[in-house]
């Protein structure tokens, strides 16, 4: 029912984009736009957007105590499966932005919702669901190592969610 009087309205949000509205996020990493990075016509090139997004995890990883130099010497090595991203707003030279990050962990994959938010206005630019995994040997596995780390981040955020809900009651 609420659906549709959203639907009636123009409004075209799903029920999923409603509840992002109010995502709780991991991490979350301040930029600015350089100009080498925006195309003819003045805005980011949609290209680097990958890069915003793999630096941030990069950063998020190392905050979790994963340091990938040593993940590669133990034969795990992380890649990314998918990346789906949505560009909302253009980023343009001088711009500064930040990316927030929210991680989950699904059997073998680890995914990254990864929004990029301009400054000071806070405008959605980019929304990005990058899937990553890890081979061991040359397989699809995952190792307590990572698991573990991405645990800890779920619980601490679910236990940040819990604190306010008990502050509004």
């Amino acid at each position: 029912m609420q659906r549709r009087k959203i639907e009636k309205a123009g409004i075209k949000d799903t029920k999923k984009q409603m509840i992002d509205m109010f995502q709780t996020y991991d991490f979350e990493l301040e930029f600015q736009v350089r100009d080498y990075e925006c195309d003819m016509a003045g805005i980011v090139n949609n290209s680097v957007y990958l890069n915003y997004l793999e630096h941030a995890r990069h950063e998020f990883i190392k905050t979790i105590g994963l340091d990938f130099k040593e993940l590669l010497n133990a034969g795990i090595f992380t890649v990314v499966a998918r990346a789906d991203l949505s560009y909302k707003t253009p980023l343009r030279s001088g711009d500064t932005f930040t990316i927030k990050i929210r991680v989950e962990h699904l059997g073998v994959k680890y995914i990254f919702y990864q929004d990029i938010y301009r400054l000071p206005d806070k405008k959605l630019c980019l929304k990005g669901v990058i899937t990553t995994t890890s081979l061991i040997n040359g397989r699809l596995a995952t190792t307590d190592v990572i698991v573990n780390a991405i645990e800890k981040v779920v619980a601490k955020r679910n236990n940040v969610k819990k604190s306010i809900s008990e502050k509004r009651a």
